[in-house]
This record gives C-alpha cells, structure tokens and sequence, in this order.
C-alpha cells in the first residue's frame, strides 16, 4: 500500500489575539465563501437553492443560520453582486449545481479570511481607517459593505450590536490585522 501526505494549509491569522479598551479582535473560523454573480431574473431561484435569500437592497444580508458564525449568510456587495458565507464549511458552489440560471460563481474560500471585531468600541477601532459612515442610523445590524480599511479592500458586515466581521484578501490580512490592532491601542 503506497503512503500519502496530505497538505495541510496554515491560516494567515493563527493564534492572533489583540484587543484594547473595550474591543477583542480574533481571526475568524474558516468557512467556505463564494463570489456570486447572477441576473435580477433568477435571485429568487438562486436564493432558493442556497437556502438563503439573495438581498435585493444595497448594503444588506440575511442569514439562514441564527449567528453569524453558523448557516449561510448573503451579503449584497453590488446590483448583480454578492458574497455568499457559510460557516460550516459546506459546499455552496455544489448546491448551485443543479440550477438552470446562467451564473458565475467563483470559490474564494483560499482567497479571503476575516476579522472578527467585538465590543462597545469596535466600531471606533474601524473608523481609524475606514471612510464609510458606520453610525447606527445608517449603518445598522446587518448592514454591509465593500470598502477600504487603511489601505486594504474589505467588506465589513456588522452582525450584531457591537460586532463586525471584516473579509479581506488573505494576502492583505496581516496588514489588516496589524492596523485593527494598533487602532485599538489608541483607545
């Protein structure tokens, strides 16, 4: 019987904690993501076989699962754009086999990692570097967005009160996590 070696890969932000007054910053589970694409004519089929609701209205989401980090999440990142979560790690790209719509989907699960910001001044600590309102009244739980965070792309979702979760490219994440970091220190 031949030997086999299986590749494991290493996560960009294993064993990183930081934090400051009233914020804890943690790298994110994995958890299978995919870049969607599909025409207002069939966001309701689609949606149907995800499980989730494709959102229709800009910077919103849904989720099929109660929290963030379970069940799959939806998040409006452009008219005919979105970027699709699940947290358990299941095969999404497999669930939209079956359908019939003219598509694109593209498996960014390697590509992308996130941030998880949680507490009373998590929101002060992305304001260090980020240009996008993030007040309550306009940007509220559930609310989402493609923006930048210093220098970086990211896409943050708030997914509670005092949480947010920050997607960015996992060549970007050390970048990102250092600049949370220091925005928190500076509490």
């Amino acid at each position: 019987m031949a030997n086999s070696i299986q590749a494991l890969r290493n996560l960009p932000l294993d064993g990183r904690l930081a934090g400051g007054a009233g914020v804890s910053i943690t790298p994110a589970e994995p958890m299978s993501r995919v870049s969607l694409r599909v025409k207002d004519k069939d966001v309701k089929a689609i949606g149907k076989a995800l499980g989730v609701a494709l959102p229709s209205k800009p910077k919103t989401s849904n989720m099929s699962g109660d929290r963030a980090s379970a069940g799959r999440c939806a998040l409006w990142i452009g008219p005919d754009e979105w970027l699709v979560l699940d947290g358990e790690g299941a095969d999404i790209a497999g669930a939209l086999a079956k359908t019939k719509a003219v598509i694109s989907v593209v498996n960014i699960s390697h590509r992308n990692t996130a941030i998880l910001l949680e507490g009373q001044n998590a929101v002060d600590v992305l304001r260090a570097g980020c240009p996008q309102n993030l007040n309550d009244d306009v940007f509220p739980v559930g609310a989402c967005s493609r923006t930048i965070l210093g220098k970086a792309e990211v896409v943050i979702w708030r997914t509670d009160e005092q949480s947010y979760h920050v997607e960015c490219w996992r060549s970007f994440s050390d970048y990102v996590f250092k600049f949370i970091s220091q925005a928190a220190k500076g509490l």
